[in-house]
């Protein structure tokens, strides 16, 4: 933008502030249309400028309308605004007549003051969402003449992140004040509200110009921006280091809901099922069913589809693993090398299920509205409610669990033939459905697994293949049959993860833990937590 064209800008957003200021209104009427339709750029603009000084209601969508090139013009010279339902007048808001339409073109240069207008009429707008993208819009287009009108609006304005946005408005503006105490104040009020962008803004006043001069010639006001780049800098870092460690419980939470179910059945009775991760996708796929069912009958309570979710995914999962349990598992105890590949071929009969049921290619269950979103704990920490939500069901999930193992007969039985299966079935322990039971447990977990994992992604055949050597990690490093390593376990390897992947990427991040598991187990081959017992000790 030349000189002499920032200076006709700024000319023409004062007039906007005088009229504000002075409380003269302009109403929408046909000679402004007329002229925002046939105009010169020039006339064009003082209307939309006379538009928002007035603040009116008819004003805003005309604007926008001719921001978005929706505003049109009929062979009788009335001015409409085009929407996908039906054409309306443009003064009255009534629906129009449909005739031959001539679109009302518009240049970069009104199309600027279109964007600026738009959002000052905004932020008088009682939608509270329309105020926010104003005062987002402002963050990038506002010029100097609108500090008055800011500072307006800051007093006026209820909303707490409106204000803070305004703020950062009204900071950034003063950084080109001519009054120094103005400037150094600005910069203090911009380090309160640390973010990538105010940093950007900061910098841009100390880096050297095309003159080879930085924009601040102020040496103590240069300094002062130095320091709030630092403890921007340093700010950052501690939301980056939340931000991983955040991540990094998301991914332990899934990955224990994922080993949960397979430390119970191969903590029980030593098998290496390999058809564990299918069960993760049955899980997710039975979610999928529930939510077609609620979208066909019970539209009206689709919120609600994930709480049936969660019991018909255990009950799905559970089956299916005590089926498997029943017809091939049973018969191959003590030889875990005919286990592995029976439990292999398996999963692969599962996918193959899958896919001819539901077809190759993913499909996508929707959050319900409860779980869409995220909550803005800073601008640089954005924390999805899904992700918050997988937590505490994980949290809750091994609550049940450690209730089941430790307060009921099932539990004690389970324990007793953890600890030695030979001894329990002396007592009197049906060890064999002890191993029904045990097995359907895991694969219910696992079903649980899966309901979680397809509120964070799209589910598909190969899902579980994604998680079942992870699973076995984490078993195995927190301890065979116990609850307390798998919990510890899942949790350090989702943080490990996630604070490797930005350093190491996440392929050699992998690698890394792999090699780290390996060397753990040289060391200590029962895991962090050892199984107690006689037999365990034996």
């Amino acid at each position: 933008m030349t000189a002499v064209k920032f200076a006709k800008h700024q000319r023409c957003l004062a007039s906007i502030l005088l009229v504000l200021l002075t409380g003269k209104a302009w109403a929408l009427d046909a000679a402004s249309l007329n002229t925002l339709a046939a105009g010169e750029v020039n006339k064009k603009i003082a209307v939309v400028e006379q538009l928002v000084n007035a603040g009116d209601a008819a004003a805003l969508p005309v604007l926008e309308a001719l921001s978005t090139g929706t505003l049109y013009t009929t062979e009788t010279g009335a001015v409409v605004i085009v929407t996908p339902a039906a054409a309306l007048d443009a003064l009255t808001g009534k629906p129009a007549a449909v005739e031959p339409l001539e679109k009302i073109s518009i240049n970069n240069r009104l199309r600027q003051h279109l964007n600026t207008a738009i959002a000052a009429l905004r932020l008088a707008a009682p939608d509270r969402a329309l105020r926010l993208a104003a005062a987002m819009e402002l963050q990038k287009s506002a010029g100097d003449a609108l500090l008055p009108l800011i500072e307006r609006r800051l007093q006026q304005e209820q909303d707490a992140e409106i204000k803070s946005l305004l703020r950062n408005v009204q900071a950034n503006l003063r950084l080109r004040a001519p009054e120094r105490e103005l400037r150094l104040q600005a910069v203090k009020d911009l380090a309160r509200n640390p973010s990538n962008h105010i940093k950007s803004l900061l910098l841009a006043r100390i880096e050297n110009g095309a003159d080879g001069k930085p924009a601040e010639p102020d040496a103590e006001v240069r300094q002062a921006i130095h320091s709030a780049v630092a403890a921007i800098d340093r700010e950052l870092k501690k939301v980056e280091y939340l931000s991983h460690l955040f991540s990094g419980l998301s991914l332990g939470s899934i990955l224990l809901l994922a080993a949960l179910g397979l430390a119970i059945t191969f903590g029980l009775m030593g098998i290496i099922n390999m058809a564990h991760g299918e069960l993760l996708m049955i899980g997710a796929y039975a979610t999928y069913v529930v939510q077609i069912l609620f979208k066909h009958y019970w539209p009206g309570a689709f919120d609600g589809y994930l709480l049936a979710a969660v019991p018909v995914s255990f009950i799905t999962a559970a089956l299916v693993g005590m089926a498997l349990e029943r017809s091939v598992i049973r018969h191959l105890y003590g030889r875990p090398l005919e286990t592995l590949l029976a439990t292999w071929g398996i999963s692969l009969l599962l996918i193959q299920t899958v896919r001819v049921m539901f077809g190759a290619q993913n499909v996508a269950v929707d959050n319900p509205s409860w779980m869409s979103g995220a909550w803005t704990v800073t601008p640089g920490l954005v924390l999805p409610y899904n992700r918050i939500a997988i937590i505490f069901f994980a949290l809750f999930v091994v609550a049940l669990v450690w209730v089941l193992l430790n307060r009921t007969r099932l539990g004690l039985y389970l324990r007793a033939v953890t600890q030695n299966r030979n001894m329990a079935a002396c007592m009197g322990i049906p060890t064999p459905k002890v191993d029904l039971l045990a097995f359907g447990l895991g694969s219910g977990i696992a079903g649980l697994g899966g309901c979680a994992l397809s509120q964070i992604g799209n589910v598909g055949p190969e899902l579980g293949q994604s998680y079942i050597v992870d699973s076995f990690m984490v078993v195995v490093l927190g301890g065979v049959g116990q609850l307390a390593g798998t919990i510890v376990a899942a949790l350090g390897l989702g943080e490990i993860n996630k604070f490797l992947e930005p350093y190491a990427g996440a392929v050699l991040g992998k690698i890394i833990i792999l090699v780290m598991i390996i060397i753990f187990i040289q060391k200590r081959p029962q895991g962090l937590f050892a199984l107690k017992g006689r037999s365990a000790e034996s």
